[in-house]
Parts: C-alpha cells; structure tokens; sequence
C-alpha cells in the first residue's frame, strides 16, 4: 500500500490585474496523480516554473488545493480542519531549496530545530536539548554548534540545519523541494548521500523536486517527468532513462553534462519559450516546442493521456512510434539539425 496517493491535484493562483480587473488564473498544477510507497524516494523533474514545487506545497497545504485529493497514511489530508492538519504535520515534513532565507536568522540553531519538538510537546526540559544535539551529531554538524546563528554556517551546514530541523518532529514523509540546487557540486553529492542514509536507517519517504536528472538518479526509484503544470512521463528511473518517450524527457536528458570529455552528445535546444500557465496551448502543452518527426494536427487539438509504453507512462500521442533512445535521439537531432548543437 502507498504512503501517498495523489489523484488529479489542480492548483490555480488567482491574480488581480491592472485597476483590480480578474486576471486569468496561473495553471500551475493541472490533472496530476502519483504514488509515494513507504521507503521510497519518487523524483519530480522539470524546469522552472512547471508547477514542481507547487505540487510538494500544495500536498502538504502550505498552499489550499484547487481540486484533486491527496491521501496520506489512509487520511484525505484535503478535508482536514487545522487542528488535525497540524496535527498529521508531524508525519510530513518540507526541506526548502534555499537553506538561509528558510532559517530565522534571529533563531540560534538549537532553537530552530527545538522549535518543532516543543510545539508538538515531544519533549520537555533538558531532554529537548538532548534531542537537539542528538539531531545535529545525526546530520553530521558538532552539537556545541545549537548556540550559533544561521549566518555561521556554510551553505552546505545550513542544510544539514535544514534537515535537522525537519527530522526533529520524527515524520515519515519528506517534500525535498530542491534541496542541492543552491550547493556546490561536491557538497551536493554529501547532502544527497546524508538523505540517502537518513531514508535507510529511518525508513522515510520524499517527493525529491529538481530539475536536474542526473542529481535525481541518485537518489530516486522512480522519476516523474512535469511539463506546464502536467505530467508527461513517469516511471522507473533506469527504465526512463535508458529508453524515455516523451520528447520533453529526451530534451532534458540531452542537457545532462557528459562526463567523459572524449565523448560529444546531442544536445537539443528547444525553441521558443516555455508557454505562459495562464494561457496554455490547447491540445498537447508541449506541441509549440516539440521536435518528434510524427507532430501533426491531432497534437495541436487533442490532450494525450499519460498511458504505458514499454516500461514507463507517457503522454504523447506517437510515444510508441519512436524509440528516443540514444539511437533514437541522434536520428531525431540529425532529422531536426535546427534544433540541437554539440554540448
């Protein structure tokens, strides 16, 4: 059974425009649904402003819910009143992108990561501080460090306080919204390896938000794939990976960097911008930018459903006609020499 299940979540901002005159509403989450087991970590990739940390905010209700359901440990969390939302709050928990601006800088460390143990009565005395050094040796930080200030710590430390301070309420669930994005290369790959070993040795479950696939790779089992407020691909990591069917997927595997500097790699550029949420394409959101060979009339009218292909679930209406394999992206790139260059 699911830790999480979220069906057709829709979160739409609604704006006033220029002398108070209604505004189309901002479609920032448009039909999505997916599952989180226990233990597990489900990737959601995108670039920015697909509606990715919309998603982790609004399942937690940091943000009301448009539409949809989300069901946590067999709870509607939608239908919740405050005192039972912050109640279940124990069991889920957010690690922001940005580890300064989410820390108070008035707050010592030690009082921002008791803050959440106090409210929820955890602990009393000197057993809340005992708790607090425990976390902070956890995440690997000197528990003498409780006594200074945010402005301290190095990006990296500030995150591990982060964490800390999400763990303190001893939740099972985890929205990561981000959460390496900030940090250097070599840090990131030790704040990803610390959630790893935190989800082993805790048995928690996080919605890890990025926007780079191979940061997702290392830490998710299954990855979904957002495009303009929908998802266009999901499935198994390795499986989506390897053999993606989504074009939009394609695209942004081709900017993941190669390694291996001897090795050239297709890299496609998609034209245009990214179309504006509140005023979407009809048919398939991505037909404006798209490059697949078999695009026609019935992408540009008609909304392809997310269905299985082969190992993954893709919303495309020809994702079975071609295979964008590596093979399979060259063919495309050299069919559309507009669209890509050597990276």
């Amino acid at each position: 059974m699911s830790l999480l299940q979220v069906r057709e979540l829709v979160k739409h901002y609604q704006s006033t425009g220029l002398f108070r005159t209604a505004a189309p509403p901002v479609r920032a989450v448009e039909g999505v649904s997916f599952d989180v087991g226990q233990g597990e970590t489900l990737g959601l990739v995108g670039e920015s402003g697909c509606g990715k940390s919309s998603v982790g905010r609004t399942i937690l209700r940091l943000q009301e819910p448009t539409a949809g359901s989300a069901v946590f440990e067999g709870v509607d969390l939608f239908s919740l009143d405050r005192a039972a939302l912050r109640k279940m709050r124990r069991r889920m928990q957010i690690i922001f992108q940005d580890p300064y601006s989410s820390l108070n800088p008035r707050m010592t460390v030690g009082a921002a990561v008791a803050e959440g143990i106090e409210i929820h009565r955890l602990a009393t005395g000197k057993n809340v501080g005992r708790r607090v050094a425990a976390l902070l040796e956890e995440v690997g930080l000197d528990p003498a460090h409780a006594r200074r200030y945010p402005h301290e710590f190095s990006g990296g430390q500030r995150q591990r306080i982060g964490i800390a301070r999400a763990l303190a309420v001893e939740p099972s669930f985890i929205v990561c919204d981000e959460p390496v994005s900030s940090l250097d290369v070599s840090v990131q790959a030790q704040v990803l390896n610390l959630l790893a070993d935190l989800q082993r040795d805790r048995g928690l479950s996080y919605l890890f938000i990025a926007h780079d696939l191979a940061v997702v790779r290392q830490i998710a089992r299954r990855v979904a794939v957002m495009y303009l407020g929908r998802i266009v691909e999901q499935g198994p990591t390795e499986a989506l990976l390897r053999e993606p069917r989504h074009p939009y997927t394609v695209a942004l595997l081709s900017a993941v960097p190669e390694p291996d500097p001897t090795r050239q790699r297709s890299r496609i550029v998609l034209g245009g911008d990214l179309p504006s949420p509140s005023d979407p394409p009809p048919g398939c959101p991505f037909h404006p930018r798209c490059f697949h060979p078999r695009r026609d009339q019935r992408c540009r009218t008609e909304v392809p459903l997310l269905r299985q292909v082969g190992a993954t679930f893709a919303a495309c209406h020809y994702a079975e006609s071609t295979s964008f394999s590596e093979g399979g992206v060259s063919a495309i790139t050299a069919a559309n020499p507009a669209t890509s260059h050597l990276g």
